[in-house]
């Protein structure tokens, strides 16, 4: 693992972004196709961006996952994270393959062994994420489950966890936050080559604290500590979210 602090959350984007564009670049000079996994979420707004104006990516050979999805909600929603990945980066790239979780199905679990079958045959080269408030790595609230092998499971969300999503204005009040989403699997997100994880703004400082100083322990309670383990997690911070780490 690998952390990079920058002086405001667009340095903070612009740098994660970079670092992205070039492991694309990389393994599509070695490779006819490479595979990611896109995050959604304020902290990812100023990334996608950057990254989608970043130069001489053949996003046509690339192929993308996301790392969640509520349960029970269309993809016309404006919390849909479908909805939002198309906004911020399908519909402005075009990916060459999209898999969506369809959060909406009717039946959660066959859905769920769906998008399992399809990424077990897929090598993820890398994987954009966030860290929540909560410090949870995709929607794997603590205690987050480091155990499993299931490449996506169900998972009951947190009221910490539904309460950042009402915070950050995709809900109008907690009642409104779905109670269960699909989520890639703490091990699956760690089996991706490259992990490109940009947390910025003061609210995550704890969290960030709690999960990647020096002397914080790798606990399923701080879902994010298990980063410290991925020989090419790179950590984008900005001074506000890096503000209780020890310099």
């Amino acid at each position: 693992m690998k952390i990079h602090i920058s002086p405001t959350k667009q340095e903070m984007a612009r740098k994660a972004a970079e670092k992205a564009s070039e492991i694309l670049r990389r393994v599509l000079k070695e490779k006819d196709q490479v595979c990611f996994v896109a995050a959604t979420g304020a902290s990812q707004f100023e990334f996608l961006e950057m990254l989608c104006k970043m130069r001489d990516i053949d996003w046509a050979r690339t192929e993308m996952f996301h790392l969640d999805e509520y349960i029970g909600i269309s993809d016309t929603h404006p919390a849909s994270f479908r909805n939002y990945l198309k906004n911020q980066l399908v519909n402005k790239v075009h990916p060459g393959k999209v898999h969506f979780i369809q959060g909406d199905a009717k039946d959660p679990e066959g859905e769920r062994i769906r998008i399992n079958k399809l990424i077990m045959a897929r090598e993820i080269n890398v994987a954009f994420i966030g860290i929540g408030e909560n410090g949870h790595i995709a929607f794997n609230d603590p205690p987050a489950d480091f155990e499993t092998g299931e490449p996506y499971i169900i998972v009951d969300l947190d009221e910490r966890c539904r309460q950042q999503q009402v915070n950050e204005g995709w809900f109008a009040s907690i009642e409104e936050v779905p109670r269960k989403a699909i989520s890639m699997s703490v091990k699956q997100i760690m089996k991706a080559n490259y992990i490109i994880c940009t947390c910025p703004e003061k609210r995550k400082a704890r969290a960030v604290h709690d999960c990647l100083s020096e002397d914080a322990p790798i606990t399923p309670m701080h879902p994010a500590s298990i980063l410290k383990l991925h020989k090419h997690a790179y950590i984008f911070l900005d001074n506000e979210s890096a503000s209780l780490l020890k310099r």
